[in-house]
């Protein structure tokens, strides 16, 4: 078992507050002293009570989400002598109401371009391998509801092919 922290702080600049007309911006911090300047996100709280600058829990979740799959499917990747040269992920979360009418973030789609190099280049069936396991693997997919899909990029950005898990 493991033990993960994270320190939110917010505090009240002289607004009234109580009139629901306050600033949401707030700081995370990590292990290690690492601080992130965070917000409601506008979608949910208007400006100028959120920080558009700032990192917001919707998209830190999707963030989340892609950052533990990237690093499943590097370690993978590597074990099978693939050499992996970069990874992007230009994922996305979708918020809308779930079966029980709450508002939840219902489905991310990872959109992973993995660029490879050397001799041994994954075929289009052993780089959706690759992803599956990783997403199999992955202990954040492991611990939420939400659909997570997964749409590999091999080579050309433009050209891809789709495939999902659901949890």
């Amino acid at each position: 078992m493991a033990t993960y922290g994270a320190t939110i702080a917010w505090e009240r600049n002289g607004e009234t507050f109580t009139d629901n007309r306050y600033s949401r911006a707030h700081r995370w911090t990590f292990d290690g002293g690492i601080e992130l300047r965070a917000s409601s996100s506008a979608h949910v709280v208007p400006l100028p009570y959120s920080a558009e600058d700032a990192v917001d829990p919707e998209e830190a979740f999707v963030a989340s989400l892609s950052s533990c799959h990237m690093l499943w499917f590097l370690s993978i990747a590597a074990k099978q002598r693939f050499c992996v040269d970069g990874y992007t992920d230009a994922a996305e979360g979708i918020m809308e109401k779930n079966a029980e009418g709450r508002l939840a973030m219902t489905v991310v789609t990872l959109r992973p371009h993995v660029v490879f190099s050397g001799d041994k280049q994954p075929s289009l069936s052993e780089l959706e391998a690759l992803h599956h396991r990783a997403h199999e693997e992955c202990f954040i997919a492991n611990s939420v509801k939400t659909e997570v899909r997964c749409v590999p990029v091999l080579g050309d950005v433009n050209a891809h092919q789709h495939f999902h898990q659901r949890r």
